[in-house]
């Protein structure tokens, strides 16, 4: 479906078709919850189907008759059907508060082809076309987040700015289980942490109602994506926006989530930080004014509930930097400070080509407040105030295209069961060390390493397989076959050197 639609933008740029395609799939998706809900009215209940609480209660939107995708459809040959679009998208927006503002509204200018934008309605109109009750809106989600991840990858760089890789994004959640409470992503983009931590919940026979969910976003057209992505999926969230960013204008100040997931811009230079440097979110030490790295990490920290969990994506010279006072930082982060605990958990070191945005190496941190206990599903976890977790996952994933990877499920639980096994979750079986892969270590081991968190540095090589010979022997042989081919190769030099001397030169 996505090659279809792709085929149809014709000299467009994928950044400016994203936007074209996806509202147009939010319209669909909240035309057919509209008519789902109107026609079950209509049987049940006939006069409420004017109601607008009737709508609101079932977190519907309402959606006036001129914006209902029957009618655009209906029209979608027409040569103003780029207006129709935008007069239902404001429409919608006059009608729905929480859309005010969110909905792109430029369909109808002259340089959008109107016959491609028929054909486009066309094609999306058979989005969920013969599902069942009940369905509709998450095979439309799903559409949506498809949609979303292939724009990043035509966008490249661009793409990765608004859009963290599904699988990636996956292994977070698995290992942090958001299972129940707040919800926060400070750095949100197009909202696939929230979709992520909703489909886990879902998996696992939780309740939606039982996570909230917060947001920042300091791009107004990615926030305008993740409000959008958001209400496809039937996800009600506080997302906030300002162009100041979360750094210098927290928009939730006074949040204290239970989990934090994030993936925030690697190395950012120009973040403002000589106007923050009282900023009392620096507890473990003032991040330099060159790189926000661990400005996001205590911002996050920061936010975090008294048994708060967090996973962060971050580049990998997070781990080891000592420039600027970062080795600092990163040792009060691991040890703590007075009055704030040691919060570094797990940290993983992840293979390259599985981001959009950058072929930086990329590793994740997992901080959690209370290492002494905290809790997993409502099960109290063993004290783990004495070790770091460090897991190398360089070797797992797979090429799914020729320049990006990703995680199999296999790979993510995987790694996801080593880190619950470790923190003594009952049902994840006993932890064990793996040369190569993972190891616990203490904290002497952290300290003799300069408070380096390189997985590397501690899991080790991994254990030889399939040749049980004893290396003398193994050398021995390999040894007399070496010499075998010298001794041939001499042989074949005095042959060519022998016929060369008997070659007449003219």
């Amino acid at each position: 479906m996505f090659r279809a639609a792709d085929k149809l933008r014709g000299n467009m740029e994928p950044s400016d078709y994203k936007h074209v395609a996806l509202g147009l799939i939010f319209l669909k998706h909240i035309s057919d919850s509209f008519e789902a809900k109107r026609a079950a009215l209509l049987a049940e209940y006939p006069e409420g189907a004017e109601d607008r609480d009737e709508y609101a209660a079932d977190n519907v939107f309402w959606v006036p008759p001129a914006a209902r995708w029957s009618h655009l459809q209906a029209n979608a040959k027409q040569p103003t059907i780029g207006k129709l679009i935008d007069d239902a998208m404001e429409a919608i927006e006059k009608d729905n508060k929480a859309l005010e503002g969110v909905l792109p509204k430029d369909y109808g200018r002259p340089a959008l082809n109107a016959v491609m934008l028929g054909e486009l309605i066309d094609l999306v109109s058979g989005i969920a076309l013969g599902a069942e009750k009940g369905q509709s809106r998450d095979v439309l989600g799903r559409v949506y987040e498809y949609f979303l991840g292939q724009f990043a990858g035509s966008e490249g760089k661009r793409g990765g700015e608004f859009y963290t890789p599904r699988s990636v994004v996956r292994l977070m959640v698995e290992m942090i289980e958001p299972f129940k409470g707040r919800v926060y992503d400070p750095c949100c983009g197009s909202g696939g942490m929230f979709v992520q931590s909703e489909k886990f919940v879902e998996e696992h026979g939780g309740r939606l109602g039982d996570i909230a969910v917060y947001g920042q976003e300091s791009n107004h057209t990615t926030w305008r994506l993740c409000r959008m992505n958001l209400a496809v999926r039937g996800i009600d969230a506080d997302i906030r926006w300002n162009n100041e960013g979360s750094f210098h204008k927290d928009e939730l100040r006074d949040l204290r989530a239970d989990f934090i997931l994030a993936n925030p811009p690697f190395n950012i230079s120009e973040w403002g930080g000589n106007r923050l440097r009282e900023d009392p979110r620096w507890r473990y030490g003032i991040p330099p004014a060159g790189n926000a790295n661990f400005a996001w990490l205590q911002h996050i920290v920061h936010h975090l509930s008294p048994s708060g969990v967090a996973g962060v994506v971050l580049a990998n010279g997070s781990m080891s930097s000592t420039q600027n006072g970062e080795g600092e930082i990163r040792r009060a982060l691991i040890e703590g400070v007075t009055g704030a605990p040691g919060v570094v958990d797990c940290m993983v070191a992840l293979p390259g080509q599985l981001f959009y945005s950058t072929q930086i190496p990329a590793c994740l941190w997992f901080l959690a407040r209370d290492r002494s206990n905290g809790v997993a599903r409502n099960a109290k976890l063993r004290d783990r105030r004495h070790e770091i977790l460090f897991i190398d996952a360089r070797k797992l994933g797979h090429m799914v295209d020729r320049t990006r990877k990703e995680f199999s499920d296999e790979d993510i639980e995987t790694i996801a069961r080593v880190y619950h096994a470790w923190r003594g979750e009952e049902d994840a079986g006993a932890y064990e060390d793996v040369p190569g892969f993972c190891r616990a270590a203490n904290m002497e081991d952290v300290r003799s390493n300069g408070h380096a968190l390189t997985p590397g540095r501690y899991v080790g090589a991994a254990a030889e397989t399939g040749d049980a010979t004893p290396f003398v022997d193994r050398f021995n042989a390999l040894q007399e076959h070496l010499e075998a081919q010298f001794a041939e190769a001499a042989e074949l030099t005095e042959t060519i050197q022998a016929r060369l001397a008997g070659l007449a030169l003219p």
